[in-house]
């Protein structure tokens, strides 16, 4: 039976990641799974519609879903109503607001409900537009109701632009007849501008009626959220070629006809309006066969993949698993469960490997380009040191910590994620593939080990006065954290030499003294203060642990609070709620570190050991 154990705990890792591959199922008889993987261009980039709702919906409501009374409504869906049928989207309570304030402004009764329609919003839109203009537009400045004053105008801003991105707007059944009637006017409606503009005898009706559709279109161009339409030229392959609504047909009047995605589109909406699955679906057919050979179709279609799947949520259900099952190991079947753990830890570290990689072909850069991947860099790199750490020392140890870094910093992906676009266009700072390729992906190697030896610090503290933990396993935890400390240094200082070697070729100079410069040199001189407190016998083994998790707090400031300060050139990941978590951390890592000097309980014989392995 004990035998038994690892292959069913496996198998139960293997289901979860079975069940996330399943395609997801929507409501009715439309291809919504087709719809989701065309192709449109914002933020500087190609992505399926999927995504578009996906990071739209966050940025709106922190969630990748709508929940009503009746049922949970996938962001795919959300955005085909908010396209097609803007009158049910907007009684869906898809806008949340948590500030009291804000709510008393609204004139709405602060109660359980966080989350708002569109309709309930309406009439103070202008209000709320108003006030929002009038906030401080220093971010770090703001109180807590402009925050989120402001993040509501941005949200029904974005809400309003998306709106009119698939079409002209207003009564979708008339569409058809205003594009024909575009058509129409386009040649003599030329004519007279252009004999307008020499002075000559024109057409005042059709100057009239040209000018009233252009002044339109030409308002549509500066509001549409979406390029949905890819450039005409087959020779153009430029990202900013791609047209919204109102740039393509703006574009029919050198080609005399409505551009086919415009036309497309439309057609979607009257079959979505009529309730007719079968002629929305063979338009949707249509409008792919239209973009086939002019968009890149095969790596939207995977991103959409991706979005499903979603391999980092997978990941971190696993490391859950893993936490547990090393937990329970330590009160029986040690052997058994502990074999079962490093095996799952392999299965979410390939997991974790496929999202990392995914990202890089989907974006086509390495893998660290924002904060939001350098935090699921920096759990894929923790849990690469806690399989190396499993394999050599018996106990669990290496896959417990190594889970705990790996679910922690999937947690902070997770709610930087619900800024935006984790994909988006690189920061000017780092929009340099080479040294993507070597500064960054060196020193944030250099954060994983740095968190990781503070994990392992962290266990041995919190076990040591406990009893739960005996002098072998002490001795095997310190050689642990040393070589992961040495390694540490190794990887930040190679790092920040790499990165300044940068700033001088893009700046013009080696060090300015940045903050996030500042940052990285204190991580080379807090691990060369632990290694020669060591050394020169300052610390023994209780204060050389002490140190490792006072570097988890040197570290977390370095890669993540130095964004906060909303200065230098590195400041690329400002977030409002991330100075409290910051605190919060640091509190609890100095709670930990007075933990280190409580006096030791004496353990009993039936603690587990670490063992190294022979081989």
């Amino acid at each position: 039976m004990r035998k038994i154990i690892p292959i069913l705990l496996l198998v139960i890792g293997l289901l979860i990641i079975v069940r996330g591959l399943m395609p997801p199922r929507y409501s009715g008889d439309y291809d919504i799974a087709g719809f989701a993987e065309l192709p449109v261009q914002t933020g500087g980039r190609v992505m399926p519609l999927d995504s578009v709702a996906i990071n739209t919906l966050k940025i709106i409501s922190q969630k990748s879903a709508v929940r009503t009374d009746d049922r949970k409504i996938p962001a795919i869906e959300w955005l085909l109503m908010v396209a097609f049928s803007p009158q049910k989207a907007d009684k869906l309570p898809v806008f949340r607001i948590d500030n009291a304030e804000v709510l008393g402004m609204l004139g709405i009764k602060q109660e359980k409900e966080k989350y708002f329609s569109y309709n309930m919003l309406l009439e103070q839109r202008d209000a709320i537009g108003e006030q929002a203009n009038n906030v401080n537009p220093e971010a770090q400045l703001r109180s807590v109701f402009e925050r989120q004053l402001v993040k509501l105008a941005i949200a029904m801003n974005q809400y309003e632009r998306l709106k009119i991105s698939f079409h002209a707007g207003g009564e979708i059944s008339q569409l058809q007849s205003i594009y024909d009637r575009w058509v129409q006017v386009i040649e003599p409606g030329r004519e007279a501008f252009d004999k307008r503009e020499k002075g000559e005898a024109y057409n005042e009706a059709a100057f009239q009626i040209f000018a009233t559709f252009t002044s339109q279109f030409i308002r549509l161009s500066q509001t549409a959220e979406l390029g949905i339409a890819p450039p005409l030229s087959e020779e153009s392959k430029a990202i900013d070629d791609w047209a919204n609504v109102g740039e393509a047909l703006l574009d029919s009047i050198s080609t005399k006809q409505i551009n086919p995605v415009v036309q497309g589109y439309l057609d979607l909406a009257v079959a979505y309006q009529n309730d007719d699955p079968t002629a929305f679906n063979q338009s949707l057919e249509n409008l792919h066969e239209i973009f086939a050979g002019k968009a890149p179709t095969g790596r939207v279609a995977f991103e959409e993949f991706f979005n499903n799947f979603a391999p980092f949520y997978q990941a971190s259900i696993l490391y859950v698993l893993i936490f547990i099952i090393v937990a329970v190991s330590w009160l029986g079947w040690t052997k058994e469960l502990q074999q079962a753990a490093f095996y799952l830890l392999l299965l979410a570290f390939v997991i974790h490997t496929f999202g990392l990689c995914a990202r890089m072909y989907i974006q086509g850069r390495p893998p660290v380009t924002n904060l939001y991947s350098s935090a699921i860099f920096i759990g894929w790199g923790a849990v690469l040191l806690g399989i190396i750490l499993e394999r050599v020392f018996r106990g669990g140890v290496g896959a417990f910590t190594a889970s705990i870094v790996g679910f922690i910093t999937l947690v902070i992906a997770y709610n930087l994620a619900k800024t935006g676009d984790t994909l988006e266009m690189m920061r000017a700072v780092l929009d340099s593939n080479f040294w993507l390729a070597t500064h960054v992906v060196i020193i944030t190697i250099g954060y994983s080990s740095v968190f990781l030896a503070g994990a392992l610090a962290t266990y041995y503290i919190i076990k040591r006065p406990l009893g739960g933990i005996d002098n072998e396993t002490k001795r095997a935890l310190y050689r642990m954290v040393y070589g992961i400390t040495c390694f540490s240094l190794l990887f930040s200082f190679v790092g920040t030499m790499l990165g300044g070697i940068w700033a001088d070729q893009s700046w013009g100079r080696f060090w300015g003294w940045d903050p996030k410069e500042n940052g990285a040199l204190i991580i080379v001189l807090w691990c060369a203060l632990m290694l020669h407190a060591r050394w020169c016998g300052w610390s023994k083994e209780r204060g050389f642990m002490a140190l490792a998790v006072g570097g988890n707090m040197v570290t977390a400031w370095s890669w993540f609070g130095t964004n906060l300060l909303g200065v230098g050139l590195h400041s690329y990941g400002f977030t409002d709620s991330g100075f409290f978590w910051m605190v919060l951390f640091w509190l609890t890592q100095a709670i930990i570190i007075g933990l280190a000097y409580l006096p030791e309980r004496r353990h009993d014989s039936k603690t587990v050991t670490l063992q190294t392995d022979p081989t």
